[in-house]
C-alpha cells in the first residue's frame, strides 16, 4: 500500500513536512556509540548493516541493503545476558501506552517472556522514523496503527536469529528447533535462553522475510497488560524532560511579552541580577517575531525570583490585539460572506422544506495545558549539541536546532524524554519551545556560559504561551421533511488555519484547510453545502487533541439529534437509519454502547436523561451513551458507557484508559471556565484556577467496550475525545428542550 493512501489519516497540517522527515533527520548511530551500547552487558540482535553503510563513502562497495533502518532489529531490540528484553520505542510516551503496547506487539513475534520485557525511548536516529511517512512522528493516533506490522516484523526477525544460533550450536536443522517464552528448544531436549544466544545471534543475517503469527496463535497481543511503566509512574520514580539534572547544568526561564509578536521597549534587570544564583539576564528572540528576556540561574526557583524583579517596558504598538468580545462579531461578519466551499450540493430544496433549521455554534480557544509544562534542555558540545526533550517530531525539532545553533543537523542528537502530557503542543511546525531553548543556550554561550541549560516554562507560561485550539463559529441552515430525511444542509465555517504561515501552509488547498472540516458530514450521507473562512489572527493556534473533530462531531452530533427530536424518532435509531449498511463500524460501536449501558429498557432517576452520540476519527469509531441531569442549574454528567471500535485493540487496558482520559478531556470543553480569551491583546488566564480542568467531583462513571475484531489497529490516542461533548448536550438537551450551541456549556 502506497504513503499515498495513509495521508488522510494524519492530520492534515502535518502531511506536507513529509517529504521533509528523511532530510530532517539525524544518521544513523555512530558505530563507536554501537559498541559503548553493546558493552554494558548485552548485545543488540543484528549486525546494523544501515551503519556499515553509511560509514562506507567508495561508492559500488555501500550498495543499500534490502532492509531499511527501521527493519533492523539492532536499532530495536537489546538482549542482556540475564535474558532481559528491552524494546526501544519510535514514538514519544506522553501517556497513551505506547511504551507497553509497542512492546507488547514485537515480543509477541519474539515469543519472549514478558516478565523480562522492559522498554526504552528512541531518539532522531533515522531508524525510528513513522514507518510508512519517513519521518519522527508521535500524531495522528498513529503510533500503533503505523507500527504494528513493522514490530511484529522486528520480533519476528530477532526471533529467527536466535533460532537459527541455537540450531548451529546444537548442528541441528533450524526448522526442528522452537522457542517458548524466552527460550529457544531442541529437538532432542536442548535449551537455551535468548540471552544465552544473543551475542552468537546477532553476528548472523537478518532475514528480509519472515514468516509471522497467526493471530489466533497471539499469548501477549490482546491481552489486557499492565502498563510498564506503571509501577516507576505510581511510585514518584519516573523521570520526565522536566527532571533532567546533568552535571554543571543550569536552568533558564523567559520572560515573553504580553502581547504576541511584542518587543522589548527596555529593561532594567539589576534588581534580577542581584538574585543569589542568577548567572546572566539575557535578551532573546521569541517565536512570532517577539523578543523576550531569559533569567539563567543555578536552579527554577532562583531563575524565576530573578524573572519576577526585572522591570520590563513592552512595545507593542505594530501588533495586532485581539479582543474575544470583539471577535465573535467579527467572525459572524464574515459568515456572511462568499467564501472557498468543500461541499456543493443543490440547496435550492432548502426554501420548500417542510421542516427548517437555523443554528449558530461558537467554540472558544483551547490550551493544551500538559501536566507537565513545555521544557528542552540543550548541550552545546565541540562536535555538536544533544537535546533532550520529549516531542512528538525529534527529526523536525533537531533540524530546527540545527539552524539555530549553527550546525548541520547530523551534529545534532535528540534524546526524546517521556513527557507528561502534550494533546499536540510538543508537535510544533515551529519548533517554538526548542528553538527557544536554543536560542537561550546560543545567548548563553556567547556570554561566556558553556553549562547545559534547561529552559523551563512555568505553568503560566504554559497557558498563556499560545498554539492554541483555534476559535471556531459554525453557522447552519437545514432543511428536512417529516421522516428526518434531510433535504439541504448550508453550512458555514470560520476558524483560523492550523497551518497558514508556518512551513506547512501548502496544505491549504483551494483556501481550504482540511484540519478545519474533517468530521463534518460523513457518515451521514446528507446533501451538504459547506463554506470556510480562515481569517488571519494575531493568536498562534495548532492541533489539540482529535483536531477539527473537537468542533466538528458537537456541530454534527448535535444537529442530528435535533432533527431526530424534531421528527419525533429515537436518536438512537434515527442514526442506524441513517446509517444504512455503508458504516457497519458505527453501527457496531453505537449498538454496543447501547447494549451496555440500558437505554431504552432502564428507568433512569426523575430529571435524568439519556445522551448519545457517535463520531469516527483517526480510523476509530466511538460512541457515547451518557446519563446525565442539571442540578441547581449546572449540568452534570453521572454515567458514559462507550463503545469502541478500533478494530484489534493490542492492549485493552490501553484502549480503556485512552479513552477515560479523553472523555474527561472532552468534559473539560463543556465545563465553566474551560476557554482561552484575550483582551487587549493578553491572555486572561494565568493557571487551573483560571482555566479550569475537571475535578474528580466532576468526573463519571465510565465503562469502555471494545467491539471484538482481528483487522489490523486503528488508533485510540484521539478519538474517545470528540463524542462526549455531544453526547452530553444532547442529554442536557433532552431535559431543559434547548440545544446547547456553545463550549463551554451556557444554560441560561
Amino acid at each position: 500500500m502506497s504513503n499515498n493512501t495513509f495521508y488522510s489519516e494524519l492530520p492534515r497540517a502535518l502531511q506536507h513536512i513529509l517529504e521533509q522527515g528523511q532530510a530532517a533527520s539525524r544518521p544513523p548511530l555512530a558505530r563507536r556509540s554501537f559498541l559503548k551500547m553493546v558493552g554494558a552487558g548485552g548485545l543488540a540482535i543484528g549486525a546494523f548493516p544501515h551503519v556499515l553503510m553509511a560509514q562506507d563513502a567508495k561508492g559500488a562497495a555501500a550498495a543499500a541493503p534490502a532492509l531499511k533502518p527501521g527493519q533492523q532489529p539492532s536499532a530495536f531490540v537489546h538482549i542482556a545476558p540475564s535474558g532481559e528484553v528491552t524494546v526501544t520505542i519510535n514514538r514519544l510516551e506522553f501517556g497513551q501506552g505506547v511504551q507497553t503496547g509497542l512492546p507488547m506487539i514485537l515480543a509477541e513475534e519474539l515469543d519472549a517472556d514478558w516478565s523480562l520485557v522492559r522498554s526504552r525511548n528512541g531518539s532522531n536516529d533515522i531508524a525510528y522514523q513513522d514507518p510508512l511517512f519517513g519521518m519522527h512522528l508521535t500524531g495522528g493516533s498513529t503510533s500503533i496503527k503505523h507500527s504494528y506490522t513493522q514490530y511484529r516484523e522486528l520480533g519476528a526477525r530477532a526471533r529467527a536469529m536466535l533460532m537459527s544460533a541455537a540450531a548451529q550450536r546444537w548442528k541441528v536443522d533450524v526448522a526442528s528447533v522452537h522457542t517458548q517464552a524466552g527460550t529457544v528448544l531442541g529437538p532432542e531436549g536442548q535449551k537455551a535462553t535468548y540471552g544465552e544466544l544473543a551475542e552468537a545471534a546477532m553476528a548472523l543475517p537478518v532475514p528480509e522475510k519472515v514468516q509471522l503469527k497467526d493471530p489466533k496463535a497471539f499469548r501477549i497481543i490482546g491481552q489486557a497488560t499492565t502498563r510498564i511503566d506503571a509501577k516507576a509512574k505510581s511510585s514518584g520514580q519516573q523521570d520526565f524532560g522536566i527532571d533532567m539534572n546533568l552535571p554543571g547544568q543550569l536552568t533558564a526561564v523567559v520572560a515573553h511579552p504580553p502581547v504576541f509578536g511584542g518587543k522589548l521597549a527596555s529593561m532594567d534587570d539589576a534588581a534580577a541580577r542581584a538574585v543569589k544564583g542568577v548567572k546572566a539576564v539575557l535578551r532573546v528572540p521569541v517565536d512570532g517575531g517577539g523578543q523576550g528576556v531569559t533569567v539563567i540561574a543555578d536552579g527554577y526557583w532562583q531563575a524565576k525570583q530573578g524573572r519576577d524583579a526585572l522591570k520590563l517596558q513592552w512595545d507593542t504598538a505594530s501588533v495586532e490585539k485581539v479582543d474575544s468580545e470583539k471577535q465573535l462579531a467579527q467572525y459572524r461578519e464574515l459568515a456572511d460572506k462568499p467564501g472557498p466551499r468543500l461541499y456543493e450540493a443543490d440547496m435550492s430544496p432548502l426554501a420548500s422544506a417542510p421542516h427548517k433549521l437555523d443554528a449558530e455554534f461558537f467554540f472558544p480557544y483551547l490550551a493544551h495545558a500538559p501536566m507537565e509544562p513545555l521544557n528542552c534542555t540543550v548541550q552545546v558540545t565541540e562536535n555538536g549539541a544533544q537535546l533532550w526533550v520529549g516531542t512528538q517530531m525529534p527529526g523536525f525539532d533537531g533540524a530546527a536546532a540545527a539552524r539555530v545553533l549553527g550546525l548541520k543537523p547530523e551534529q545534532i542528537q535528540v534524546n526524546v524524554q517521556t513527557a507528561g502530557g502534550g494533546f499536540g503542543r510538543r508537535g510544533v511546525g515551529t519548533s517554538d519551545f526548542v528553538v527557544l531553548a536554543c536560542e537561550v543556550t546560543k545567548a548563553a554561550k556567547t556570554a561566556g556560559l558553556n553549562a547545559p541549560i534547561r529552559t523551563l516554562w512555568s505553568r503560566e507560561d504554559d497557558i498563556k504561551g499560545g498554539y492554541y485550539r483555534p476559535v471556531h463559529l459554525h453557522r447552519a441552515r437545514i432543511g428536512f421533511d417529516e421522516k428526518g430525511k434531510v433535504l439541504a444542509w448550508e453550512h458555514v465555517l470560520v476558524g483560523q488555519s492550523i497551518v497558514a504561515g508556518t512551513p506547512m501552509e501548502s496544505m491549504i488547498k483551494n483556501g481550504i484547510d482540511a484540519t478545519a472540516t474533517e468530521g463534518m458530514r460523513d457518515p451521514y450521507p446528507v446533501p451538504m453545502q459547506l463554506t470556510v473562512h480562515h481569517p488571519k489572527v494575531n493568536v498562534p493556534v495548532l492541533w489539540w487533541r482529535s483536531v477539527g473533530s473537537t468542533h466538528t462531531a458537537f456541530v454534527m452530533e448535535t444537529l442530528i439529534d435535533e432533527i431526530a427530536r424534531a421528527t419525533k424518532q429515537d436518536p438512537v435509531a434515527y442514526r442506524m437509519g441513517l446509517f444504512g449498511d455503508k458504516s457497519p463500524r458505527h453501527k457496531a460501536a453505537l449498538q454496543l454502547a447501547v447494549e451496555r449501558s440500558g437505554y431504552g429498557k432502564t428507568t433512569l432517576p426523575e430529571g435524568h436523561a439519556w445522551g448519545v452520540a457517535v463520531h469516527e476519527s483517526f480510523s476509530s469509531v466511538v460512541a457515547y451513551v451518557v446519563e446525565a441531569s442539571v442540578q441547581d442549574g449546572k449540568p452534570v454528567l453521572h454515567r458514559a458507557t462507550v463503545g469502541v471500535h478500533c478494530n484489534l485493540a493490542v492492549n485493552p487496558l490501553s484502549v480503556e484508559a485512552q479513552v477515560q482520559g479523553a472523555a474527561i478531556m472532552g468534559l473539560s470543553m463543556c465545563l465553566p471556565g474551560g476557554a482561552i480569551t484575550l483582551k487587549d491583546g493578553q491572555v486572561q488566564q494565568n493557571n487551573f484556577g483560571d482555566f479550569s480542568v475537571p475535578r474528580i467531583t466532576d468526573a463519571p462513571e465510565i465503562a469502555v467496550h471494545i467491539v471484538p475484531s482481528a483487522e489490523p489497529p486503528t488508533g485510540m490516542g484521539e478519538p474517545g475525545l470528540p463524542p462526549l461533548a455531544p453526547a452530553f448536550a444532547n442529554a442536557i438537551a433532552s431535559i431543559t428542550g434547548k440545544p446547547l450551541r456553545n463550549l463551554p456549556f451556557k444554560l441560561g
